[in-house]
């Protein structure tokens, strides 16, 4: 597989690529699949539909990995937390978390059994992917499903978990704790259901400074990470934390590929840490709303990384507004542009 080959750092004959949010509404497929179920916490929990899902994005643009199909909140979900998806809202917590009792009452190792219908749509599509074509598993890191648990939903200040950060820190430990338990036993489930690679996004990186991140996330996305390793060696694990450009070149950890935000200069970030980790990205997600500016895009970037301990991915995720062709038109460009500045330099 191309793309297990580029994150364990070997060299390829072209630069792989997929798309976060890859399965999702962008696509006519998805729309319509979606449309046979009655909500979002149905379909994700319909297994066949969700490996249905998950292959769409390999079926129409040929991408070298395929992600499963599911959302990070579900594990919240079947740790016990009410969880509805609401349109024009997102996600909402009924119940936000707010003191230990309340915790106590959650189960990581209920919602590890729970999830059972992540790891069947984990089979089924891993036994439909041809062998060149990767399978990535997922999680939602500590600190981002906490904050969705504290607030109850997503939000642009993240009073609510600050709050707790500063005031409470010794709760918010709990929480994170609990969460990291369950999120280890969760990925090594999916890993032994036929995921190839792992990630684990970290959307509300950005929420804090630096000492903050470090201690109340980075840490724990490290010891996931650890985990990862130590019980699968030679499975990737590529950590993703968004908005954290000011500090990206700080971290450090057990794990393969780093994903680097579209507000990172990937050039810096190569300088710093590109002989360490494998860099994934961070092609600006608006860009595919022109073709010119996907060309633009991806040139500059492959110069950058000269076709080496790289895999090409947006700097987040793909929105629902862009046109299947230009999605299209970057896997290709992506992979024959690569392929002649590899060759190239042979």
């Amino acid at each position: 597989m191309i793309f297990i080959d580029a994150c364990l750092g070997k060299e390829t004959e072209y630069t792989p690529v997929w798309m976060m949010r890859q399965a999702g509404r962008y696509l006519p497929q998805y729309r319509a699949l979606r449309a046979t179920t009655s909500d979002f916490i149905s379909f994700c929990r319909d297994s066949a539909k969700a490996a249905q899902a998950t292959l769409q994005p390999i079926d129409e643009l040929d991408v070298d990995a395929a992600i499963i199909f599911s959302d990070i909140l579900v594990l919240p979900l079947e740790m016990g937390m009410d969880l509805s998806f609401k349109a024009g809202e997102g996600p909402v917590f009924a119940k936000p978390l707010s003191e230990l009792k309340a915790l106590d009452k959650l189960s990581g190792d209920r919602a590890v059994e729970k999830l059972s219908y992540v790891y069947e749509a984990l089979k089924i599509a891993r036994a439909s992917l041809a062998p060149n074509k990767a399978l990535i598993g997922f999680c939602g890191a500590p600190w981002t499903l906490a904050t969705y648990m504290i607030e109850g939903r997503g939000s642009k200040t993240y009073e609510k978990s600050k709050k707790m950060l500063y005031s409470n820190p010794q709760l918010l430990h709990s929480i994170l704790r609990k969460l990291t338990n369950a999120l280890k036993d969760y990925v090594c489930e999916q890993i032994k259901a036929g995921a190839n690679a792992i990630q684990i996004f970290d959307s509300w990186a950005g929420a804090l400074e630096f000492s903050a991140y470090y201690e109340f996330a980075w840490s724990y996305i490290k010891e996931i990470c650890a985990h990862i390793k130590k019980e699968y060696p030679n499975v990737p694990v590529i950590v993703f934390p968004k908005g954290i450009g000011g500090f990206i070149t700080k971290l450090d950890g057990d794990f393969d590929v780093l994903g680097v935000g579209w507000e990172c200069d990937i050039a810096s970030v190569k300088n710093s840490l590109g002989a360490k980790y494998v860099l994934q990205g961070n092609l600006e997600p608006a860009r595919l709303f022109d073709k010119m500016a996907i060309e633009d895009g991806v040139d500059e970037i492959l110069g950058v990384m000269g076709g080496k301990r790289h895999i090409m991915n947006l700097g987040h995720g793909i929105t629902p507004d862009v046109s299947v062709e230009h999605a299209r038109h970057f896997i290709n460009y992506t992979r024959s542009r690569s392929k002649e500045l590899i060759k190239g330099k042979k």
